[in-house]
């Protein structure tokens, strides 16, 4: 299908926005710009490739999420204090805290609940010290038997483990008397859980982006001949709060709206409501949310096989599932309200994602400004759309670009 792209005409924003990618530098390089299948790229390097540049807020670890320079880029560009950011993808919850941290007003939604528990606590963090007291009062001399017991020790030290299973019984047990303190440790904690450094409750594991199984787990401590060491839940949790708190609080901003649920449902959001939405949907099936995060999930006492992620093994499904998120945000977004869809690089580059959303939102009340493709190191702008960066897998941010009428 050839799509026809149409820049907006008065609307000032977004083609404010377009003009500023066009004339963009950053170290001296310049926007290139090209059209292929109907679409307008626009390729440069529009934040910097370097590692915890962001706020020190944001450095907790999420499977397939992104960095906090892409969502700062757009609220910085298309938005004012006040204005309502939103993502309906939140994972982490980058979006959000970076809303705040700009002072948006921030709402996200993730269809898992562990979404909302990583973010909140982060808009309104509790100081350093109201920390430290709460784990003084908790007693974790005494563990909780579990019935995932032999499978946990593949990952933890028995002492290390009955000081989580003892927090873990505590604030399982707080229900509604949770308040922000004991949120902020349950984030921590889960944040926490497993990692390859002794900044982690666990032994040497994969990175703490994802969980592997026991089974998996006892065959990297044979391959290392490692056992678990004992670990001090309480110190790395106020080590972890000081590292998050070390570049301070986020700025006052408006309350929060946090859902939980599917994206193309999120009543709790008025009608044209929402200024600017950055967020990055579930690709083709190329990550397992639920098997990543399964130990997060005992933690926090969910379900996980209740979380009922998208994932969509052809591109057909993949384009619905985009179309009916797109008719929800037609509903909430304001018209001249910005839409960033970051869809990644998949299949290494034989599957343009952005081109299906084109095609999704087709007949929507939306105008496709076009695709920012951000990457650190491109060869020939002719292949700005299959690049390859020599390491092969995800090496560019792609982020359709798309206004409501």
């Amino acid at each position: 299908m050839s799509l026809q792209l149409s820049l907006l005409p008065p609307v000032a924003p977004p083609t404010d926005f377009i003009e500023d990618l066009r004339r963009f530098s950053l170290d001296g390089a310049e926007t290139v710009e090209v059209e292929e299948g109907g679409l307008r790229y626009f390729v440069n390097a529009f934040w910097t490739a370097g590692q915890r540049r962001g706020h020190s807020i944001h450095e907790i670890s999420y499977r397939a999420c992104f960095k906090s320079e892409l969502p700062g880029f757009f609220i910085e560009r298309l938005t004012s204090p006040g204005d309502r950011v939103f993502d309906p993808f939140s994972g982490r919850g980058t979006t959000a805290v970076q809303a705040a941290l700009m002072g948006r007003a921030p709402a996200a939604n993730d269809v898992n609940p562990l979404s909302a528990m990583l973010c909140a606590p982060r808009l309104d963090p509790p100081a350093v010290a109201a920390v430290a007291a709460r784990l003084a009062e908790i007693d974790l001399s005494v563990g909780v038997d579990d019935p995932n017991e032999a499978d946990l020790l593949a990952f933890y030290h028995p002492d290390t483990l009955r000081q989580i299973t003892a927090l873990r019984s505590w604030l399982l047990g707080r229900g509604d008397a949770l308040d922000s303190v004991d949120a902020w440790i349950r984030m921590v904690a889960i944040n926490r859980l497993t990692g390859h450094s002794p900044g982690f409750f666990s032994v040497y594991t994969m990175p703490p982006n994802q969980a592997v199984s026991a089974l998996s787990q006892r065959k990297i401590n044979e391959k290392r001949a490692q056992t678990p060491v004992a670990r001090n839940v309480p110190a790395i949790i106020l080590k972890k709060t000081r590292s998050l708190l070390s570049d301070g609080f986020p700025a006052a901003h408006p309350p929060a709206i946090l859902l939980t649920g599917a994206a193309d449902r999120t009543p709790a959001l008025a009608d044209a409501s929402v200024d600017l939405i950055v967020t990055s949907p579930p690709f083709l099936d190329v990550v397992d949310y639920e098997g990543d995060n399964w130990l997060r999930c005992w933690f926090a006492g969910i379900d996980p096989a209740c979380v009922r992620i998208d994932k969509h093994s052809n591109i057909v499904s993949w384009e619905a599932f985009v179309r009916r998120a797109f008719g929800e945000f037609a509903r909430i977004v304001r018209p001249g309200g910005f839409v960033a869809f970051e869809v990644g690089e998949v299949r290494g580059g034989k599957v343009l994602l952005e081109r299906h959303v084109a095609a999704a939102i087709e007949g929507l009340p939306f105008d496709i400004l076009g695709v920012m493709v951000n990457q650190q190191v491109f060869t020939k702008t002719a292949n700005c759309w299959g690049v390859n960066n020599n390491k092969g897998g995800t090496n560019s941010n792609r982020i359709v670009m798309a206004v409501r009428r």
